[in-house]
């Protein structure tokens, strides 16, 4: 199943069967009155920015603007707003499916709603998704948002800040802390393109009068080598770090959740960051917390409601006779992070080789048990079977 082809996991193709691309199907209807918006499979998050943002509405989920939107949902799907908003399938409403069997049916809380729940993060595994249904959310379009770029040296210190100040933050401030080499972006010095840096990517997304004091805790941290926070539309922002994620390059990823940002994984991700083979690699860590944390884990597939932090160690580089390399500086991160990690991963984060092991972590036992159940109903030959696949045999 191809939508947005986002993911590096390279599911959306394959050798010696079918593909069927949904790419071109990108109908997006708004309904302001209702706070609805309907969208079909090929749709990117920056279309759906786009159409809903036109009347200061937004669903959370995302934040490159190239996400295709059917893969971030039906892994579950969180983004800058998610904190104050949920996950995108927290605001999913309905999905119309075609089954293994040719069967055109919906699934919502009211028809179909075991399939519903396992819509809400199992993947791919139970059919075409062919629409979208989900609920809105006021933002915007103007929001106070931007990075805030300081000295690799000072990662170690200014991340422990970081960490400390999030507890007492509102849930209308996001951040996404970056470990990278520096982009050569306007609002960065020039001397500092090429090098080592932490980007804060941050964003407040409640009332903009409380914009300038809510992000304060967080700007005023250390010594910025640049602060380009400000005023801007909330496309702009989603879409501002798009070239990270550019088409092109080879990709290989890995993820952990962390329950707090501690000195241990602080100073294993910085270190490791130094060591890091490719300046177009990173390491991301998504604030969550707020609206994702108030849902109960059983209420879909996605259990890691208590994660403070998602982490996704992207390795990225461009010749094939390096791939060894950059696999193993990632892997090695991981392994260097994992005694301060929950156990648990981001379906939308593992990698084709990750195996059955860590399909089951992204999901926990008991919620695994009962997609395989879900699966031996609804895709009992295994069909959708390339994706971080659930069989239905159980193992």
């Amino acid at each position: 199943m191809k939508g947005g082809a986002h993911n590096v996991a390279g599911f959306g193709a394959c050798d010696d069967g079918l593909m069927i691309d949904c790419s071109r199907m990108t109908g997006i209807q708004v309904d302001p009155d209702q706070r609805i918006v309907r969208a079909q499979p090929g749709v990117l998050i920056r279309d759906l920015d786009r159409e809903t943002q036109a009347l200061g509405l937004a669903v959370p989920g995302g934040f490159i603007s190239s996400t295709g939107l059917a893969g971030l949902t039906l892994g579950g799907g969180f983004g800058y707003l998610s904190r104050r908003c949920g996950l995108t399938v927290d605001n999913l409403i309905s999905v119309d499916l075609v089954t293994a069997d040719g069967d055109r049916v919906r699934a919502s809380d009211d028809q179909n709603a075991e399939l519903f729940w396992g819509l809400k993060g199992g993947g791919g595994n139970f059919g075409v998704a062919s629409s979208f249904e989900f609920r809105l959310h006021d933002l915007g379009p103007t929001v106070l948002a931007g990075p805030v770029v300081h000295d690799f040296d000072d990662a170690p210190e200014v991340l422990r800040q970081v960490s400390r100040v999030f507890e007492s933050l509102p849930e209308s401030v996001s951040c996404l802390p970056v470990l990278r080499y520096a982009p050569p972006a306007p609002f960065i010095p020039e001397q500092y393109h090429g090098r080592l840096i932490l980007l804060l990517a941050m964003i407040h997304t409640g009332d903009p009068e409380a914009g300038e004091s809510a992000l304060a805790p967080l700007r005023l941290i250390g010594r910025p080598l640049a602060d380009a926070v400000g005023p801007k539309p909330y496309c702009a922002f989603q879409a501002m770090f798009d070239k990270t994620a550019a088409h092109g390059a080879r990709n290989y990823w890995k993820g952990h959740y962390l329950d707090e940002l501690n000195d241990g994984a602080i100073d294993a991700l910085c270190a490791q960051a130094a060591r890091m083979p490719s300046k177009e690699s990173s390491i991301g860590m998504l604030s969550l917390g707020g609206a994702v944390s108030r849902k109960q884990d059983t209420d879909s597939p996605y259990p890691h409601r208590s994660a403070q932090w998602v982490l996704n160690i992207q390795a990225r580089w461009r010749e094939m006779a390096e791939d060894r390399t950059h696999i193993d500086w990632a892997r090695a991160t991981f392994e260097s992070v994992d005694p301060h990690a929950t156990g648990g991963v981001y379906v939308n984060f593992l990698s084709e080789d990750e195996g059955e092991a860590r399909v089951r972590a992204a999901y926990g036992e008991d919620t695994h048990s009962r997609l395989v159940a879900l699966k031996r109903q609804w895709d009992p030959e295994n069909r959708f079977h390339l994706n971080q696949n659930i069989r239905p045999g159980g193992s």
